[in-house]
């Protein structure tokens, strides 16, 4: 029969954080303390996964206005063109990384501000950030999985073509360029409640998707939307789109309004953060 002593304990916890017995205790106790930081992200990261996986008409709502414009625009208009359906595609996928971003952030925080779970998860000893991570990293996901229909769609029913390395690239580019959209809902979902925040992004995408020339062809919009465009978050994410799967050169007016944009709603989601911090818990 083994017998539990205060030696092998120790060496059972040094064993499980991965550190030799001669490392200082504090080591052990960072190591300790990160692993469980990184179980609860992913903890909670499952919990929103499953959360949207259950009702799954909110997944399938961020991907039916892209799909739809694929199938009653893109595919009629430029299905058969090679060049024309890829650009199409990438904006399209623009449209759908935008709108998952700012329902699946913008809708599902404020959503969750209203409830007491939110509140008492707030106050745990963890703090908010597995919590918050883990509302990214399924937030990312379920970005990713809406792009399948409308990926579906242009491979079936398109001529649109891009080389792996642009696929890759792509797959990159999605991700960097969902950034703003992020940092956009989770400034409306922490500065309104949820009838608010609903009304304000079913108000937002639209507009930006059209002002960014997402409707139209590269270079192809109407004169006042070439003009203004460049200027808007939406243009910069599908320049850089459009350069990942052609050969497209960006616009250095839209790579710099982009960052400028990105910097802008970082602040402004700090601040929204905080203040619904300041409000609830102080």
């Amino acid at each position: 029969m083994a017998i539990s002593t205060p030696e092998t304990a120790s060496g059972s916890e040094t064993a499980s954080a991965g550190l030799l017995p001669g490392a200082p205790a504090s080591d052990r106790g960072r190591g300790a303390a990160l692993r469980t930081q990184v179980r609860m992200t992913l903890m909670h990261a499952r919990y929103q996964v499953l959360r949207t996986t259950r009702v799954p008409i909110a997944l399938l709502g961020t991907a039916f206005f892209p799909g739809a414009s694929m199938l009653f625009f893109v595919v009629p208009a430029t299905g058969s063109d090679p060049v024309g359906a890829t650009y199409a595609t990438a904006a399209m996928v623009v449209f759908s990384t935008m709108i998952s971003n700012l329902f699946g952030h913008g809708v599902g925080v404020a959503e969750e501000r209203q409830h007491p779970w939110d509140f008492y998860t707030r106050t745990l000893p963890s703090g908010p950030g597995p919590k918050f991570v883990g509302r990214l990293l399924s937030g990312l996901l379920t970005m990713l999985l809406s792009l399948l229909p409308l990926l579906a769609i242009a491979v079936l029913a398109t001529d649109a073509t891009t080389t792996p390395l642009g696929f890759l690239t792509a797959v990159g580019v999605v991700i960097l360029v969902s950034i703003p959209f992020t940092l956009m809902g989770l400034t409306i979902g922490y500065l309104l409640p949820i009838r608010a925040a609903l009304a304000v992004v079913q108000l937002t995408f639209f507009p930006l998707a059209f002002a960014g020339g997402l409707f139209s062809g590269a270079g192809q919009a109407p004169g006042f939307i070439e003009t203004i465009a460049p200027f808007t978050p939406t243009r910069g994410a599908a320049e850089m789109m459009w350069a990942a799967v052609g050969d497209y050169s960006m616009n250095p007016v839209a790579a710099i309004a982009f960052a400028g944009w990105t910097v802008l709603l970082a602040v402004l989601a700090v601040y929204a953060y905080r203040r619904d911090e300041g409000q609830r818990f102080h």
